[in-house]
């Protein structure tokens, strides 16, 4: 495919103000200025002038396992009956004919993070994934991407109600540190019995064996904390294990700003266009990405789908930046900087040789209320719209 009279927004610099595309068995071959020459059997896109930019990137989302329109029986996010599950993994309980996917994909997002929810403090494993494909296997970006662990109201509420531990925000953050030092004595035994030949492996552990990446650093822990002090208890366990952390929500995290700033916190914000739905939601506010970015926070903007459906999350961008975020401080927050803290940022996020040619086609602001694309691109063929770019 060769795309061409673009403006390509790169998100990894200055826009290209009439450039080309060449995609090349799903990724992007060239980019350039100006036309490049059309190649025999090439199909070809004329933007004629509209934006090109990335598709975009939701990373904290749980498409898949709350099907739209269904309760108990398309409800596979929380297990509920376990508060410590590690092993859990969100690929075996995705459904990628939930109809939710093609209206994200409509929507010019084509990669998200989804995995379980909050109800339990370790609830098991995310995964980034495109938005679209039939088959979860052939989907993969990063699997697993990070383990999921949750603070604050939601293990509270959920075991409260079985008069089961945790009730209270110590029990939750316990049970956390437990199985992290669980599995890091488990690491430490394994690692023993490879240079000792007189010192047995420890018995198989699923959800040790599990935890082994986070501690290793080559996964992220996602840590889900709305209020201020559920925050600081994720830094305080991130420290202690030396865990590559994200705080997901955050959001009283503008509140903490300076402090989060100091500790180079990264923020998966939102989600910004939802209710106050429980108490730790009192100081929520649609300005705080646009806080938090104006701090050197590395931020990027959330719908938690299905709390605000996944389609509107150039929506939330835009409500961002209507309370006082820069536009493209919001641009970067659906693009670039969720791959940047997501760990997939040499995939997808930016417009760049090498990368996934998944991307998206404006002819107005994409962050206005009224825009729609006209055309999404998605592993190098085009899924959505594209007639008005005479495609030939």
């Amino acid at each position: 495919m060769l795309i061409y009279n673009a403006k390509i927004h790169t998100m990894a610099g200055a826009a290209i103000p009439e450039g080309s595309v060449r995609v090349r068995e799903g990724k992007i071959k060239t980019v350039s200025s100006g036309k490049l020459p059309q190649l025999p059997d090439e199909t070809v896109l004329d933007l004629h002038g509209a934006g090109l930019y990335p598709g975009f990137i939701d990373a904290h989302t749980h498409l898949g396992m709350w099907e739209d329109g269904l309760t108990f029986e398309g409800d596979d996010g929380n297990e509920e009956t376990d508060p410590v599950s590690p092993q859990l993994r969100a690929v075996d309980a995705i459904n990628p004919m939930d109809r939710c996917f093609s209206e994200a994909l409509a929507a010019g997002v084509t990669t998200v993070v989804t995995g379980p929810g909050s109800a339990d403090p370790i609830g098991g494993q995310l995964a980034a994934v495109k938005t679209f494909g039939t088959r979860i296997d052939d989907m993969i970006v990063k699997a697993p991407l990070a383990i999921k662990m949750a603070l604050g109201e939601n293990p509270k509420t959920v075991y409260h109600g079985k008069n089961e531990t945790p009730s209270t925000r110590m029990a939750t953050a316990s049970l956390i540190r437990s199985e992290l030092f669980k599995a890091r004595r488990y690491l430490e035994d394994l690692e023993r019995s490879e240079t000792d030949e007189e010192t047995d492996p420890p018995d198989f552990d699923m959800k040790c064996e599990a935890l082994l990446p986070a501690l290793r650093r080559e996964i992220e822990v996602h840590f889900h904390a709305h209020r201020a002090d559920d925050i600081y208890t994720a830094i305080r366990i991130g420290k202690e294990f030396n865990l590559n952390y994200v705080v997901v929500h955050g959001t009283e995290g503008y509140l903490i700003a300076d402090g989060l700033r100091q500790d180079h916190v990264r923020v998966l914000s939102g989600p910004i266009l939802c209710d106050r739905s429980k108490p730790e939601l009192k100081n929520l506010t649609p300005a705080s990405p646009g806080m938090l970015a104006k701090k050197g926070i590395l931020t990027a903007i959330i719908t938690d789908h299905p709390v605000t459906p996944i389609q509107y999350l150039p929506l939330c961008a835009a409500l961002a930046v209507r309370e006082g975020m820069d536009p493209s401080e919001a641009l970067s927050a659906i693009t670039v900087n969720p791959a940047r803290i997501c760990g997939i940022d040499s995939r997808v996020g930016t417009i760049e040789e090498g990368k996934d040619a998944d991307l998206t086609v404006f002819d107005t602001d994409p962050l206005r209320l009224e825009s729609k694309p006209l055309c999404v691109i998605a592993g190098g063929q085009v899924v959505f719209g594209g007639d008005a770019l005479c495609a030939k």
